[in-house]
Parts: structure tokens; C-alpha cells; sequence
């Protein structure tokens, strides 16, 4: 497109969640006491687990980085959600959108590998528990954490990389309450067709491979829960695992109701509602799903507790 069919946009208005003035208040309180509850809880998980022996294991050491990937997901949108709630104009500049977008995406596909990583550590823990110590080696639980973040920030740098060839017109209203690559796409004035196929392969990579990978960890665990001749054998066995299929389903279901269907303007707004669901309130889930339903999570927690209350 030529220089003269398009202008530099060097700022965005976000939409938000509504346009209902009566709302905003309302909606403010209410995400921050999301916010709160997101940081007190994975703050919260990654210390107990962090000053606790009893938790130096595998499955908390994928815990512990899940918290701080859900902290740092929620961080990266949220604060700026609640300014916009407090402000007439919800402005965001175009350096801080990509960089919005970026650590987003980052977090975002993080997540996605990391509870995959725990899904294949939950298989190893149930179906081969002799060998759990010898395959889940330090190594190689930092090595899977590695990998983790090496596919996020290549799949967020080069979805990144692509949004700053978009050129954008002078429509810079941003239908979200933050900077996505689908509501970004939609205000382009140029050739967006390698930015969508992008998406479209990165999103099924990113959220069919490791749903897939979880499936069929849970498929063998499933096998052998089964196998196992006590009542308490298979209550124990499965409730290792119910806090992880509680998280997948919150995570992947909104994720992919987003991601995995045909752009129309009316599932860009209700993308919006989708979106709440895996930036927001999963990062707050997490904490809780982990905690309340994690027997060793409660024990430690309620020693710490004693231990200060008696000091």
C-alpha cells in the first residue's frame, strides 16, 4: 500500500469490556479484588513452596513456575485494565501495545507448555514410580522449564515481529481491554493474510500440541488408576491429579474459543468474555485449585502458620 493510503498511528483507544459508563466503578472494584487475590496467591504458593523442604519435589517445582508465569500473565494485563476503568479515554501508546502484546503472548504459550510439562509429570509419577526420581531429575525438569520458555518467547517474537509490518489506519480502536493480535488485525489498512496464517498455525501448535500431550498422559494415568486394587490407591492416585485437569480445562476451553474459530465481529466480542476467563481469572484459579484441593499444600501451610502463631 502506498505512503499516502495510510497514516502512522502512534497511539490506541481501547474499547474495554463495556462502554456502560454505570458499570466501570462496579467492574473496577471487582478486578481488583481479582488482582489481589491472583498476586497474594501465587506470591503465596511460590514462597511456601520455595521455604518449604517438604515441597522440593518435581510436581511443586512446575507449581512454583506455573505461579509465577499466572502472576506475571495477570500483571501484564490487568493493572492497565484497571487505569482504563478509572479514565474517560482508554489510551494506550503503540510501543506499549506491542510490548503489551509480546509479554502477553510470552505468558500466554507459556502456560500452555507448562501445564503440559506437569501433566507429563504427573504420568511418570503413576506410571512409573520406581523410576520417577531417575526420569524427573533435576535436569531434566529444569531442561523441560527451558524448553517452556524458549517456544514462548520464539512463538511471541515472531508474532511480534510480523504485527510491526501491519500498517494501521487511521480506525485505531483498539475492541478489547488490551492489545490481542486478532482485535490489533482487525485494524489494519494493509495485507494481514501471513499475520492470520501465523495465527492460525501457532494457535493449533501451540494449543492442540500440548492438549494432546495432556490427554494422553491422562489416558495412560486413567490405565493405570485403574489397575490399582485399593480404594485408597485410586483416591490418592487421582487426587494428584484433579487440581491439574481443573486448571487444563479453565485454560485450554477459553483459550481455544478464542483462538481456534473464524474472526466475525460478533466473536470478537464475545472473544472479550472468553479472554477474561485465561488472562484473569485462571491466574487467580490456579492458587486456590492448587491449595484447597493439594493435601501437602494445606499440611505445610498450616505448620507455617502454627509456627508463627506460637513464635
Amino acid at each position: 500500500m502506498a505512503t499516502g493510503n495510510h497514516s502512522t498511528v502512534t497511539e490506541f483507544v481501547l474499547a474495554g469490556l463495556t462502554e456502560k459508563p454505570e458499570l466501570q466503578l462496579p467492574l473496577f472494584f471487582l478486578f481488583l479484588g481479582i488482582y489481589v487475590v491472583t498476586v497474594v496467591g501465587n506470591l503465596g504458593m511460590i514462597m511456601l513452596i520455595g521455604l518449604s523442604a517438604h515441597l522440593h519435589t518435581p510436581m511443586y517445582y512446575f507449581l512454583s513456575r506455573l505461579s509465577f508465569i499466572d502472576l506475571c500473565h495477570s500483571t501484564v494485563i490487568t493493572p492497565k485494565m484497571l487505569a482504563n476503568f478509572a479514565t474517560e479515554i482508554n489510551v494506550i501508546s503503540y510501543p506499549e501495545c506491542m510490548t503489551q502484546l509480546y509479554f502477553f503472548l510470552v505468558f500466554a504459550i507459556a502456560e500452555c507448555y507448562m501445564l503440559a510439562a506437569m501433566a507429563y509429570d504427573r504420568y511418570v509419577a503413576i506410571c512409573s514410580p520406581l523410576l520417577y526420581s531417575v526420569i524427573m531429575s533435576h535436569q531434566a525438569c529444569f531442561s523441560l522449564i527451558l524448553g517452556v520458555y524458549i517456544i514462548a518467547l520464539v512463538c511471541a517474537s515472531v508474532h511480534t515481529g510480523c504485527m510491526f509490518r501491519v500498517h494501521f489506519c487511521k480506525f485505531d480502536v483498539i475492541n478489547h481491554y488490551f492489545c490481542d493480535l486478532l482485535s490489533l488485525l482487525k485494524l489494519s489498512c494493509s495485507n494481514t493474510h501471513v499475520n492470520e496464517f501465523l495465527i492460525l498455525v501457532f494457535s493449533a501448535i501451540n494449543i492442540l500440541s500440548p492438549s494432546l500431550t495432556i490427554l494422553s498422559s491422562y489416558i495412560f494415568i486413567l490405565s493405570s488408576i485403574l489397575r490399582i486394587h485399593s480404594t485408597e490407591g485410586r483416591s490418592k492416585a487421582f487426587g494428584t491429579c484433579s487440581s491439574h485437569i481443573s486448571a487444563v480445562a479453565v485454560f485450554y476451553g477459553s483459550a481455544a474459543f478464542m483462538y481456534l474459530q473464524p474472526s466475525s465481529v460478533s466473536s470478537m466480542d464475545q472473544g472479550k468474555v472468553s479472554s477474561v476467563f485465561y488472562t484473569i481469572i485462571v491466574p487467580m484459579l490456579n492458587p486456590l485449585i492448587y491449595s484447597l484441593r493439594n493435601k501437602d499444600v494445606k499440611f505445610v501451610l498450616r505448620k507455617m502458620l502454627e509456627k508463627r502463631i506460637f513464635l
